[in-house]
């Protein structure tokens, strides 16, 4: 996934801003439980995607997550006993015993898999909608060799990907099928003795210019703007929401022994508040290009 400039709030805020905001409703996301607010955060994510010019990408990464959650559900199913209503009753297997599964140890993987979907779709609005490159000029300004330690990994990776993608357009060129057994092996260590050749030469030609012994740079003199404030806001608002849910019992939600989500006002309300607090800094689009 590659970012691109766009004409979004998203956009237009800086970059530790943007990306703060995008960990922020990951970590809402794993804080619940109940299937109302989940649902609530995905809906709320692809929207923002959306509204960030980014909505098709965020759509593949959570259409490629989802055989994850599928996983995950099932195995939960699979090796959790909790849980009163059986819904299949399968004989005994060895290491696992009786393999019996519930209704609520299937609901909970399922929400477990729901999880996980929502935060990498949060990933993917990250990847898509924050500059890198800015990024990585504030952790410069923080650590000279934080700073080129991780820009290095980032640009690394789609080279790696590239050499592994002309291995096999080579191997089908002289007309062999899919590496496998030994032959898998020798490609990954011809990508990994590349990878190294070239980790040595990048180190020793950052040595010859002089990267470890550079400064730090000045910091960023930039007055905050309105989708900086924006984001900022609902950064805050989003994490109290959540804390004040969490400490006042508004989620009523239990899996085990027995399902329990009750929607009532209160699951409702904090829903709404939430998406409310995500989708509120999109509606101002001066000073986005749009």
């Amino acid at each position: 996934m590659k970012h691109r400039r766009r004409s979004s709030p998203l956009h237009a805020a800086r970059a530790g801003v943007g990306a703060l905001w995008c960990v922020a409703l990951g970590s809402v996301a794993l804080s619940f439980e109940h299937p109302l607010l989940l649902a609530t955060m995905l809906a709320v994510v692809l929207l923002a995607a959306a509204a960030a010019n980014v909505g098709r990408a965020v759509a593949r990464a959570v259409a490629w997550a989802t055989p994850f959650g599928v996983v995950i559900a099932v195995v939960n199913a699979l090796v959790v006993r909790d849980g009163v209503t059986v819904i299949f009753r399968g004989g005994r297997v060895p290491a696992l015993g009786q393999l019996d599964v519930t209704l609520e140890a299937l609901t909970y993987g399922a929400l477990l898999g729901l999880r996980a979907i929502i935060v990498m779709a949060c990933a993917a609005l990250l990847a898509a909608a924050v500059d890198p490159d800015e990024l990585l000029r504030a952790v410069r300004r923080r650590s000279l060799r934080a700073g080129v330690t991780a820009a290095l990994a980032v640009r690394l990776v789609p080279v790696l990907t590239r050499d592994a993608r002309r291995l096999a357009d080579a191997r089908r060129a002289l007309g062999a099928g899919p590496p496998r057994g030994a032959e898998r092996l020798a490609v990954v260590r011809a990508v990994t003795a590349g990878a190294l050749d070239r980790a040595t030469d990048v180190a020793a030609t950052l040595e010859v210019r002089g990267f470890g012994s550079g400064r730090h740079l000045a910091r960023d003199r930039r007055p905050w703007s309105r989708h900086d404030l924006a984001f900022a806001a609902s950064i805050l608002a989003v994490s109290a929401l959540a804390l004040a849910g969490w400490l006042e019992g508004w989620e009523r939600f239990a899996a085990y022994p027995r399902l329990a989500a009750p929607v009532d006002a209160g699951v409702v309300a904090l829903a709404a508040a939430i998406a409310a607090c995500v989708l509120l800094p999109f509606v101002d689009r001066r000073g986005t290009g749009a």
